[in-house]
């Protein structure tokens, strides 16, 4: 049984990919907490805009990370929000940053002391399916779950809503015509981009003995609006 977020001493944190609509919320969830007593970010290039130059940022090369293991040292939690799309990095593109990037980065924090690890993925995540995305993020699940964490937590949040600066024409087109479907069924296939990172927030305060926990897209909104 997990057991109450005020039981949970205070630590350091890092994120991965801070800059992206899920990583943006996370950071103001993050900041919101006084049991995260240091938040550092983590990318391939220092963000010269507020709020990221509040905090600690450390750069690294994902293609050589096994370098960069400094960046990672003595962080005991890390939130993970990489990603990009097959249309913005071509198939090899985004197999290199959700895959590759993720669990590479996963393996190098963990030899440097991180003991538990929330990534972002997807729903329908599955290392057998057809479909290259849903494929990928499977595949990156499988291979996060032998790298040997303490914990492990797991999200698949459904159609993200958010306002999203970069122009996704496919996935407006989706929007428009789920629209309706969304506000019928609010926890069913869609989550706020906020939602995902107040439920990864309350998964990290709230110990668990579980090595490996899937969060789907209805429990998502049930942890966002816990406390509220």
């Amino acid at each position: 049984m997990a057991m109450e977020a005020t039981d949970m001493p205070p630590c350091s944190v890092f994120i991965l990919g801070a800059s992206g609509e899920v990583g943006k919320e996370l950071l103001n969830a993050v900041s919101a907490e006084a049991k995260f007593s240091e938040i550092v970010l983590i990318g391939r290039r220092k963000i010269e805009e507020e709020p990221f130059m509040k905090y600690e940022q450390r750069v690294v090369d994902f293609e050589k990370i096994e370098d960069y293991g400094n960046a990672f040292q003595d962080l005991e939690i890390g939130f993970c929000c990489l990603g990009t799309t097959r249309g913005k990095a071509g198939v090899d593109g985004f197999i290199k940053v959700d895959h590759d990037y993720v669990v590479n980065s996963a393996k190098i924090a963990k030899q440097h002391g991180c003991k538990h690890l929330l990534i972002v993925s997807s729903s329908g995540a599955n290392h057998n399916s057809k479909l290259l995305y849903h494929k990928t993020k499977g595949l990156t699940e499988e291979d996060l779950k032998d790298v040997g964490f303490d914990r492990l937590s797991i999200f698949r949040p459904g159609f993200l809503l958010c306002n999203r600066q970069e122009f996704r024409p496919l996935e407006r087109a989706a929007l428009t015509v789920m629209k309706p479907l969304f506000s019928f069924f609010p926890t069913l296939m869609s989550v706020p981009t906020s939602y995902v990172a107040k439920a990864m927030v309350k998964t990290a305060l709230t110990p668990n003995p579980d090595k490996v926990e899937i969060i789907e897209n209805k429990a998502m909104h049930t942890l966002a609006s816990q406390d509220q």
